[in-house]
């Protein structure tokens, strides 16, 4: 009997937003930097075959749109799922709602928001490739993107089980 692959889980802060005065926090759109990151992304995440099989997406408009410009990037769209509890939350509630993902789901693309991204990532890395963590300590910028490898199936997840392979942060990458 062969091993399964890892599982993989591409955490994703929303691009660059605008801050227009009369919009509230969850109608924040996207800045024009925003929208080339977000391209960027998605380029990025097509290039080392991160496409995944479900999406789960916090529901505010600057994460929407950052999903929307990240999947035209793809020759198809994977699944997507709005949830509400993905939004103004901590690393732990976001961890019980990956536990609930489908057992047959192999990458998982997470797109929300900052201190939580940055929390769940750090919380669940029990080691890291290179120097990955120590950046990952410093900053999670906007639009930036870590993968991370799990061993262990979504209802199992915990902190320490996940191995940071990746981070990056798509401006920074090369064209």
């Amino acid at each position: 009997m062969s091993e399964q692959p890892p599982r993989r889980l591409v955490v994703l802060r929303h691009a660059k937003s605008a801050r227009p005065e009369d919009a509230p926090d969850r109608d924040r759109p996207l800045a024009p930097r925003g929208r080339r990151d977000a391209d960027r992304a998605g380029d990025w995440l097509r290039a080392l075959d991160l496409l995944p099989d479900l999406v789960l997406c916090s529901p505010t408009r600057r994460t929407r749109e950052t999903w929307e410009l990240v999947a035209t990037r793809w020759a198809t769209t994977p699944a997507v799922e709005y949830d509400e509890r993905l939004y103004g939350t901590q690393s732990e509630e976001i961890t019980a709602v990956l536990r609930e993902a489908p057992p047959d789901i192999r990458t998982l693309l997470l797109v929300g928001h900052q201190p939580a991204v940055q929390e769940l990532v750090l919380d669940l890395a029990a080691e890291a490739v290179g120097d990955r963590l120590a950046k990952l300590r410093e900053k999670f910028p906007t639009c930036a993107a870590a993968v991370l490898e799990l061993h262990v199936p979504w209802g199992r997840l915990a902190p320490g089980s996940a191995l940071l392979r990746d981070f990056v942060v798509p401006r920074d990458a090369e064209d």
